[in-house]
């Protein structure tokens, strides 16, 4: 194809995962009542069990934040709705460039990442209320408290897609295997490292007096790497067998 007809192609995918993502958006905008109730529950536990040592409320600060609340949640939930479709146009696109293997291996790194990032996004969806109600505690006694909408959703959104991204990366190191770059042995010896580091995000990502949910998401990250260490051990162990397979066939030839 000619560079005009790859634009040509390109606008085509464009076109059709934009049309999906707003058919997601529609959706997504009837379902935002249950979604805001769902992410506001902690602020409710915060009120009940204050009582009447202070006013805990949820709050929009300008006229139109209602409606700019429902609009960034209907994006966030369409994007998420309409995910097959413009992930199939997007490698619709790149795959007539890839060899086999390389769509092989593609194709692999999807079906492991998506769930793996939803899962990281329950985990931190399980986190979020702890982190709400721990901060809650700090406030002196008989002050109100106010949450904004608007920051809340960042907040609370913000936390679920780090946490969802850092689920991805022991994938990433099962590709730089795959790809021949580095050995199961060699991931396995930065295990220290490892550690340290799935700490240190895990104190970062929550609150540094919730040790509960810190030790969990650490705990998931650290057998996520062991996991990926270990896959990728296989993976060269079944390389070598069959080199030395091919080895021995030229051998005895």
């Amino acid at each position: 194809m000619s560079l005009g007809q790859h634009l040509v192609e390109l606008r085509k995918r464009l076109m059709i995962a934009a049309l999906a993502l707003v058919v997601g958006m529609v959706a997504a905008f009837f379902l935002t009542d249950p979604i805001m109730h769902l992410i506001t529950e902690p602020i409710r536990i915060v009120a009940e069990t204050r009582g009447e040592e202070g006013k805990v409320e949820f709050m929009y600060a300008t006229i139109t934040g209602p409606f700019d609340m429902r609009l960034r949640i209907s994006f966030a939930i369409g994007i998420l709705i309409s995910a097959p479709i413009w992930i199939w146009q997007i490698w619709a696109f790149i795959m007539p460039g890839l060899t086999r293997k390389e769509v092989r291996y593609t194709i692999g790194f999807m079906a492991a990442a998506i769930p793996l990032f939803f899962a990281g996004c329950y985990v931190g969806l399980l986190i979020m209320p702890h982190v709400v109600e721990l901060m809650a505690t700090f406030a002196p006694e008989g002050s109100a408290q106010f949450y904004d909408a608007l920051f809340y959703y960042d907040f609370v959104f913000k936390l679920l897609v780090v946490v969802g991204v850092s689920f991805i990366l022991p994938v990433f190191l099962v590709a730089l295997n795959l790809a021949g770059i580095i050995t199961g042995r060699g991931i396995l010896k930065g295990w220290r490292v490892a550690i340290l580091v799935a700490t240190l995000f895990a104190a970062l990502a929550t609150p540094a007096a919730d040790v509960v949910s810190m030790l969990m998401l650490a705990g998931i990250l650290i057998v996520l790497f062991f996991a990926a260490a270990g896959l990728s051990m296989v993976f060269d162990r079944n390389r070598a067998k069959r080199a030395a397979a091919i080895l021995g066939s030229e051998g005895s030839a």
